[in-house]
């Protein structure tokens, strides 16, 4: 995967592909639901007067991302009446599932979630389950753009979704913290509305990729078919089971445990670390002006500029060195946040720390995406690297949840922040034990490519 013989030129003057515009277009879709139901109804429920194991615990309607490889088969296989005909099989679910979104963002708009948390609760889990389902159309059709034989695009695409997904979450989010004081949070969600219809109108304009899935699907049929006496049953199996055989038998049993053990546990620091940071920075002291800016708008800009880095040096240098440095400072940059809870709040601190963060961040998470992208097979992308990044998911996500109680068992940012640090560390050993298996993987990719 090392492009080393790559100028810096040659590298940048690669990045000029349209396709790559459209994998960001659907990137901003994917991160907008998170700000919905992430960092912008943290900060109402917090000015609603909710407790912080309470806005911990509501963050569980995360949980469905760590679940949607279940049915993921179905993006994969079942087409959608009318608009697969004129959508395609990626944009045809994408479309539908931005539809659900605008509906519990308008529903949302009109509810207080003081008086009716059961109701709130309610819509965010159907827009949790909406872009759940959207984000494993969206990384099919990155991946059914960029296949393995174009290796070198594989962290170019990587790092705009990523671009994409935090243009999406940070750019409205900024929007809505600028404007809750003055507006009120059920005013920030109908602007919020307005946004998915345009994203909605992104969908439409990208073209659906080419690729060779239902010629292999076919042939997976014939398979399970000359077993499998039953049509119904035979499409059953090819469409549930199919994707995970094909996946152990291509790495491996043992490879491909420890390759979802490791996609497991890579980010549950920066997960931990994430529930809470809203909820530290107001208790820390700073206001939802301060955070909107710093936090949102000078965050999106440093990943932006930091994504772009980071891929490029995935290009030249590959992605399991890639994933090994910015897994040890993605950990280390956690203690930033330790200094912050030290010295109250010092912009001049939380610019620093945000740069330090927003950098590390991006250069891991490139290197993460484009490493699962690899691992995953034509045929049945979709369900494939839906399992892979429901893993992360999962800790992101469900165990996360418990990031309040931990803040509040501990009653010490400081060494709330040092622990996310030390999480990372068992991932990391696991990383640099199988990292000649890791590399033969993406040797073999790259000589297809050849």
């Amino acid at each position: 995967m090392a492009n080393a013989s790559l100028s810096w030129v040659e590298t940048v003057r690669s990045y000029l592909d349209k396709r790559l515009l459209w994998v960001f277009m659907l990137g901003c879709s994917s991160g907008f639901p998170w700000v919905l139901i992430g960092s912008n109804m943290s900060g109402w429920l917090k000015d609603a007067g909710l407790t912080r194991a309470a806005i911990g615990y509501f963050g569980s309607v995360f949980a469905v991302y760590a679940i949607n490889f279940l049915w993921a088969p179905l993006v994969d296989r079942v087409k959608l009446p009318i608009l697969n005909h004129y959508l395609g099989q990626r944009r045809s679910w994408i479309f539908l599932c931005q539809s659900v979104v605008l509906v519990c963002t308008l529903l949302i708009a009109g509810v207080d979630p003081a008086k009716s948390l059961m109701m709130t609760s309610m819509l965010a889990l159907c827009i949790a389950l909406a872009s759940a389902t959207q984000d494993i159309a969206i990384d099919a059709y990155r991946i059914d753009t960029f296949p393995k034989s174009e290796s070198s695009k594989l962290p170019q695409a990587s790092a705009m979704a990523v671009i994409g997904w935090w243009t999406g979450y940070s750019v409205p989010g900024y929007l809505a913290f600028i404007n809750a004081d003055s507006i009120g949070w059920n005013g920030v969600y109908y602007g919020m509305a307005a946004i998915v219809g345009l994203l909605m109108l992104f969908t439409l304009l990208v073209s659906e990729p080419k690729t060779k899935r239902d010629q292999l699907q076919a042939e997976a049929e014939q398979r399970h078919s000359a077993v499998i006496k039953n049509p119904v049953i035979a499409w059953l199996s090819v469409t549930v089971l199919e994707p995970f055989i094909d996946f152990f038998k291509r790495n491996g049993t043992r490879v491909a445990l420890t390759l979802l053990l490791f996609v497991f546990l890579f980010k549950i620091g920066e997960a931990f670390l994430g529930r809470m940071s809203i909820t530290f920075y107001k208790e820390i002291g700073f206001s939802n002006e301060q955070i909107g800016y710093y936090s949102k708008l000078i965050g999106w800009g440093l990943t932006m500029l930091f994504t772009l880095i980071g891929s490029m040096v995935n290009v030249k240098f590959g992605i399991v060195r890639g994933l090994m440095i910015g897994g040890i400072a993605m950990a280390a940059s956690n203690l930033m946040f330790a200094w912050i809870a030290k010295v109250g709040p010092n912009e001049q601190i939380f610019l620093a720390t945000l740069v330090v963060d927003n950098f590390t961040s991006a250069f891991s998470t490139v290197a993460f995406v484009s490493f699962l992208t690899v691992v995953t097979g034509q045929a049945f992308s979709a369900t494939q690297y839906a399992l892979l990044a429901s893993l992360g998911n999962f800790g992101r996500t469900t165990l996360a949840s418990f990031s309040g109680e931990l803040v509040d068992f501990l009653d010490d940012w400081s060494m709330f922040f040092i622990l996310t640090a030390l999480m990372v560390i068992p991932s990391l050993i696991m990383l640099y034990s199988l990292r000649h298996y890791f590399n033969d993987m993406l040797e073999r990719a790259s000589k297809n490519h050849e």
